[in-house]
Order: structure tokens, then sequence, then C-alpha cells
């Protein structure tokens, strides 16, 4: 049976994002899956990398219980809006914090790391107001390159589903009510997935 983390990145459960969030899960349930559903913004925890990598910065409770949980799925999926042709603040300062050196990925004295999440899977499900024009021509696709490249491939996930959800501002009902019933349709074909057999992630102190 297929385990999926939905990581949800908006504070606000009245957002069209709640909504495509609860959609996916139950998309993926309907398949035979397993959800467990994190929203970032009820986590207690300093989304500030202080030292960089130069010191130890101890995961508080909250960010020891998501590593936990990313280790136990076999699909993490996100949903977020986007602010600045990237993922929010709330998002980022999660990743800093928790997909850190020696558990996400190690160097072996080469240029490219090994991802040590491989075997995984990932969904990002990501709203904004720009169009979709816009997003391939002068932004030159930003979300795919920073998120799904420089992190979760980084990372050894794979493979990396984006379903950008365009022009959000202006979106009238019956366009809002599509996509909700296209995400519950993605949650289903991710959860129809056989699950994977996992190497677990190193193991870390919590100051790790």
């Amino acid at each position: 049976m297929p385990h999926a983390l939905l990581l949800f990145g908006h504070p606000d459960h009245d957002s069209f994002n709640h909504q495509l969030a609860t959609a996916y899960a139950e998309g993926y349930v309907g398949a035979g899956g397993t959800v467990q559903r994190i929203d970032l913004a009820r986590l207690d925890f300093d989304p500030v990398l202080r030292h960089g990598y130069r010191e130890p910065q101890p995961l508080e409770p909250d960010l020891v219980m998501a590593r936990d949980a990313i280790e136990r799925a076999d699909h993490l999926a996100w949903v977020f809006p986007t602010y600045w042709a990237a993922p929010p603040t709330l998002v980022r300062g999660f990743i800093e914090r928790v997909f850190l050196p020696g558990w996400a990925f190690r160097f072996e004295g080469h240029a490219l790391p090994t991802g040590l999440l491989r075997g995984r899977s990932a969904r990002v499900i990501a709203t904004m107001d720009t169009p979709g024009w816009w997003y391939r021509l002068i932004q030159r696709r930003t979300m795919h390159r920073s998120l799904g490249t420089g992190t979760l491939r980084f990372c050894g996930l794979g493979p990396v589903g984006f379903s950008i959800v365009h022009g959000v501002r202006a979106m009238p009902q019956a366009a809002r009510d599509a996509w909700l019933a296209r995400a519950e349709r993605l949650g289903g074909k991710d959860g129809r997935k056989p699950a994977r057999r996992l190497a677990a992630a190193p193991a870390l102190p919590d100051a790790a």
C-alpha cells in the first residue's frame, strides 16, 4: 500500500490551496493509498538556518517529527502558493532546516552529491497569479528548476511531477472546480503506484 506525506504550505484553511490539498488527498486514498498530512504553518520551528551549514542547529521536536514522517513515506506531495516566483518562506524555511547534508544528501568527493532520499517520488501542486506563458517564457519555469531540480531531485527524489495552477487571481469558480477535480485525479494516479521498498535515510542525532 503506497503511503504519501502531504506537506501543506499555506496557513489559511479557507484558501483554494487547502481545497486542492484536500482533493489530492481524497484521490490518493480513494486509489488505495494512505496519506499523512502536515500543515507546515502549525509546526513550531525557527525557519532561519542561523549559521548555514557551519555549525549544527538543533531540530525542534516538530521538525524531528516531520523528518521521521518523510522517512516513512514513499511519496511526498507539496501544496502551496507561489510568491515572487518561488515557494513561500514557510516552505523554504522548512526545507532549509530539515533537508540537511548527511540526511537528505551527501557529497562524496564528486561535484554532484548522492541523494539520500532516493526511492521516494514527489508531486508539487503550486498556485500562482502569473499566466502560464509568462512563467514559461519570462520566468523560465523557475519553480521547476529551483525546487524540482535544485532541491528535490538534488536529494534523490524522483520522479518529480509538477502541476502549476496559473492565473488564480482572476480564475472563475468553474475553472477552480475543474482544478479540484484534476487534483483529485492526480492523487488517484499517484496513489495507484505500487509502494516502493525503501532504504531508510540515515539516522542523525536531533542536533544535526
